[in-house]
């Protein structure tokens, strides 16, 4: 699902209210299961959110990753264009496209079943891009499900099942395509 609409619209606070980080009014479900009904922390491992400008807490690429992670980690990083030893990159020597598929990376190494994507390929060169849209195609060929926020229209659009169109206030339209 591809959501779109002008900057200010309330994209990103829809996918904060899914994922569980902002309080919201309305339900949420997961296989029939009510968000109400999961405990916040196995929410969140299965409902991931990725912003659009990745927060970072540790000084090293490493720092956010948990130790049994670090395999899929390096395999996703290679994947995504990325050196196998970007790990032990500090985090300040990051470039805006190293960030936002170390974000990705960072949410893609906790399995979850569904992935929400702020802008997720904005700061990409094509390369990076399709190799982002790929490790996509692996997530949703294993049934998993993503729901983008895209100011832009883009491949990623064009690609959804599913476009809901939002502006201040509301959703102006839903088109399944």
């Amino acid at each position: 699902m591809v959501v779109t609409g002008p900057s200010g619209a309330g994209k990103t606070q829809l996918l904060r209210a899914i994922a569980d980080l902002d309080p919201a009014a309305g339900e949420v479900f997961l296989d029939g299961a009510g968000r109400a009904d999961i405990a916040a922390p196995l929410w969140r491992k299965q409902v991931a959110y990725v912003a659009a400008t990745p927060a970072w807490w540790g000084a090293s690429v490493r720092d956010h990753f948990e130790p049994d992670q670090f395999d899929d980690a390096t395999r996703l990083l290679e994947d995504a264009g990325l050196e196998g030893n970007a790990l032990g990159w500090p985090v300040d020597r990051l470039s805006t496209g190293e960030t936002q598929r170390i974000g990705l990376i960072r949410a893609l190494a906790r399995s979850p079943r569904v992935l929400l994507l702020d802008e997720p390929t904005s700061g990409l060169d094509e390369d990076s891009r399709q190799r982002v849209e790929r490790l996509f195609d692996r997530l949703l060929g294993d049934g998993g499900a993503i729901i983008v926020a895209a100011h832009h229209h883009g491949r990623l659009d064009e690609r959804a099942r599913t476009r809901l169109v939002v502006a201040p206030g509301g959703i102006v339209s839903r088109v399944e395509q």
